[in-house]
């Protein structure tokens, strides 16, 4: 039991737990929409497109949470741009985007002299070092989420189901995929400076995946996304205190191998089902 619960009875470990628990319960609100809409690449290029502003912001003594909300807005400025050309696929111009955000983002942070450092540091955040006022953040960043989610439910519902179907029905796609990236960038904005790029990506994917082959309703799959990010928070940072590995690294690894035993799961009980079904008689 103290090998459980040794690392929590620090300070400064229960502040990243609670704050590892707000980003999981925010990467899966938004997480569940980004998986069942089949927008996984979108979140990984806006999630590492944010390094231009971030940059900036750290090279000018700026906030870093201003630097990465300006950036990630072009970064959803350019998709919704290049995604209305009838010559470019949307991953075309998410990658064009993806590759030329990072390429600068990285000639701007080599100017510094901690380029090493302060590119660790945007990736992998630091889990540890989280403050209340943090934790205050997450929480108002998580009531954001889940309002988004409420009121726009029927038109995200509509637009993972089929996109013209919506329009037919007057829930005016095109502004409920603008809402949706308003959400994922809200969820990759306020919780990267706090658990770095990696981890937000990793939570916003891996957990809701986890989750799909265990139910039929977004509410369910969002609670179960909620558990299993929340199961790799715990275990992340327990495994990271006792191997003095990195925290963020080390969350988003487990969250990784937990989506792969769900889905192994879900595989084996596929099969066990169609193994106990009867066998059809024989024709006489």
């Amino acid at each position: 039991m103290e090998w459980l619960t040794g690392p929590y009875e620090v300070a400064f470990v229960q502040r990243a737990l609670w704050s590892g628990i707000l980003v999981s319960l925010i990467c899966a609100t938004t997480g569940t929409w980004v998986v069942l809409r089949g927008m996984t690449f979108l979140g990984d290029a806006m999630s590492h497109g944010m390094l231009p502003g971030v940059a900036l912001a750290s090279l000018h003594g700026s906030s870093l949470l201003v630097g990465a909300a300006v950036s990630a807005g072009v970064m959803a400025c350019g998709v919704t741009v290049l995604g209305r050309s009838r010559r470019l696929s949307q991953d075309t111009g998410i990658g064009l985007l993806f590759v030329g955000m990072l390429s600068l983002g990285v000639i701007i942070v080599s100017r510094s002299q901690s380029f090493a450092v302060d590119l660790t540091g945007f990736l992998f955040g630091d889990v540890l070092a989280v403050r209340e006022q943090d934790l205050v953040n997450l929480t108002v960043a998580l009531c954001a989420a889940t309002l988004v989610s409420v009121l726009g439910y029927r038109s995200f519902l509509a637009l993972v189901v089929d996109e013209r179907k919506a329009h037919t029905l007057g829930l005016r796609p095109r502004l409920a995929h603008a809402a949706l990236l308003g959400l994922v960038t809200l969820a990759i904005v306020t919780s990267f400076h706090v658990v770095g790029t990696l981890l937000v990506f990793g939570l916003l994917i891996a957990p809701p995946a986890a989750a799909l082959p265990w139910a039929r309703r977004v509410p369910v799959v969002m609670c179960g996304a909620a558990l299993f990010g929340m199961t790799a928070t715990f275990a992340g940072l327990l495994l990271s205190w006792h191997l003095r590995t990195a925290a963020g690294a080390t969350i988003a690894a487990v969250a990784v191998v937990l989506f792969f035993l769900s889905a192994s799961a879900a595989g084996l009980r596929r099969r066990r089902s169609k193994d106990a079904r009867p066998l059809p008689a024989l024709e006489t």
